[in-house]
């Protein structure tokens, strides 16, 4: 009897394996998020991250066949958020899209300001290391580009209408534009520690939009 009731009682608690699981899955990928936005995917060995996570190298390849599968989950994990915030920014009703725009580049040269320049873009990193990546990691690199650019371009289709800016500019070429430029400003933000090629950059690209109206 005692062990029958012992045996239900388990089954009835919460999984604490699989609540565990998640957690350390998680705390994995946070701590990838934070080092490969700083030092890049190639400098970085997975020593490095299991050692700020304190997990050991065992239960990284519980959730992670390769370093590459975790890379790639890191996108995925990245991608998410990053969408997310856009759509924050960018899909205010009550806000002009211009100023979507200009919104969502002051938070991210805040969040730059935040780690003292030492944080980027981790899609825009892994993109100056493509020599060193698989055909598998550069289409969904792609991907995520794709994604961000469909985001802008319904943010631009929306200022046509609200005769913000001129009909005839394709807001689809514009938005590839903006991120094509704005992830080169990251990059030298990071070499200046300045915020000054990020301001630079939105106040060029608006410009550009308002000058052909």
């Amino acid at each position: 009897m005692n062990k029958i009731s012992s045996v239900t009682n388990r089954r009835g608690r919460p999984p604490k394996i699989a609540r565990d699981n998640a957690d350390t899955k998680a705390l994995l990928l946070r701590v990838g998020l934070e080092t490969l936005t700083e030092f890049g995917f190639s400098a970085t060995g997975l020593d490095t991250i299991l050692k700020k996570a304190k997990v050991p190298k065992g239960s990284f390849y519980h959730y992670f066949k390769s370093k590459e599968a975790f890379g790639l989950a890191l996108v995925d994990a990245y991608d998410t958020f990053f969408i997310a915030k856009l759509k924050f920014y960018l899909e205010q009703p009550e806000v002009p899209p211009l100023e979507r725009i200009v919104n969502f580049t002051q938070s991210a040269i805040a969040g730059m300001q935040k780690y003292d320049y030492k944080r980027g873009c981790l899609v825009g990193n892994l993109n100056q290391e493509l020599n060193h990546l698989s055909d598998e990691f550069k289409i969904r690199l792609m991907q995520s580009y794709h994604a961000w650019q469909a985001q802008l371009t319904q943010c631009l289709d929306l200022a046509q209408q609200q005769h913000t800016i001129k009909t005839d500019i394709d807001t689809t070429q514009m938005s590839e534009y903006f991120w094509i430029g704005w992830e080169g400003a990251v990059m030298r933000a990071k070499l200046t520690q300045s915020s000054k090629p990020l301001t630079l950059y939105t106040e060029m690209f608006l410009r550009t939009l308002i000058r052909v109206c």
